[in-house]
């Protein structure tokens, strides 16, 4: 299989470790890097099967901007919700490329453990389900593939647990124990279970590895950048200072800005999402959040 990755960051780079061990794989980014198989961005753009590793945030643009359609298959590789709009990622990406032609990646997967090809599984989501088998089967050995035409149900799972993983940032943080964070990771999973459900994605998809195993990973792990920003604001850290300090794109931070948003507008009740968002968007203290959570 050919393929060509696009974003060199370290998800990007770990999705080029993983897919190189079967396919010819080339690599690209908007700024050149020192890795194997790089190449610029028109000729990674010419192959048939892609894959987008672009913070969800930065998509349209760089769609408007450099994307011409020749019938290229994408993978999608992030995980959020535009916050400008609201739209999810099939959404976006849906202006420019036809829905048979979008697969979306998902479940725990640290990238520094998938550059050591430590075993992973991942669930890959498409309403085209041949197309989705077509990138599980290009997987190596390390990673067991799996695949489901929900891909609303796999879009609000990757995008929402980053919200919980701030929360269970701030939990370990403040020192709440493994009682609180429990309890937390398992009122998070409702929560976005509801938030899916209003858009109708499937129960079950919740359950499986973009859900509950994304979810679980994410929020109570150090190797989560989401779940470092908890750790920051339980240190009583501004979000510039540990964004500075964090280096790399936070999906979780625009994710609750636009949770908020939508829970708004169609009167969701999403309290934890809630409470993130105030901690990150309005500087509320964190043991404030976790006196109102436990009322």
């Amino acid at each position: 299989m050919k393929l060509a990755i696009i974003g060199a960051g370290k998800w990007g780079q770990a999705l080029y470790h993983a897919y190189s061990q079967r396919n010819d794989v080339v690599i690209s980014s908007r700024s050149t890097k020192n890795i194997e198989n790089f190449v610029p961005m028109e000729e990674a753009l010419k192959y048939e099967y892609l894959i987008m590793a672009i913070p969800a945030q930065f998509v349209r643009g760089w769609m408007e901007e450099n994307f011409t359609d020749h019938g290229q298959n994408i993978l999608v590789a992030a995980k959020g919700i535009e916050t400008s709009t609201g739209a999810f990622l099939n959404e976006v990406y849906g202006k420019f490329v036809s829905s048979d032609r979008l697969a979306f990646i998902s479940g725990p997967s640290f990238a520094a453990e998938v550059e050591k090809s430590l075993p992973t599984a991942l669930m890959i989501s498409s309403v085209n389900l041949e197309l989705a088998q077509t990138y599980a089967d290009a997987l190596p050995d390390f990673i067991k593939g799996y695949v489901s035409d929900d891909v609303v149900g796999a879009e609000v799972a990757g995008a929402y647990k980053n919200v919980i993983a701030i929360a269970g940032g701030v939990c370990d943080g403040l020192g709440l124990g493994n009682n609180a964070r429990a309890a937390l990771i398992s009122r998070g999973l409702v929560e976005m279970t509801r938030f899916g459900e209003a858009f109708g994605a499937k129960n079950e998809t919740f359950l499986s590895l973009g859900g509950a195993g994304d979810l679980f990973l994410t929020a109570s792990s150090t190797l989560s950048r989401n779940y470092r920003v908890g750790l920051g604001l339980a240190k009583g850290k501004s979000m510039d200072t540990i964004l500075e300090e964090l280096g790399e794109v936070a999906e979780g931070v625009p994710t609750a800005r636009a949770l908020h948003k939508i829970a708004q507008d169609k009167n969701i009740y999403l309290p934890i999402a809630q409470e993130v968002y105030a901690m990150i968007e309005e500087g509320k203290n964190p043991l404030e959040s976790v006196k109102d959570l436990l009322s």
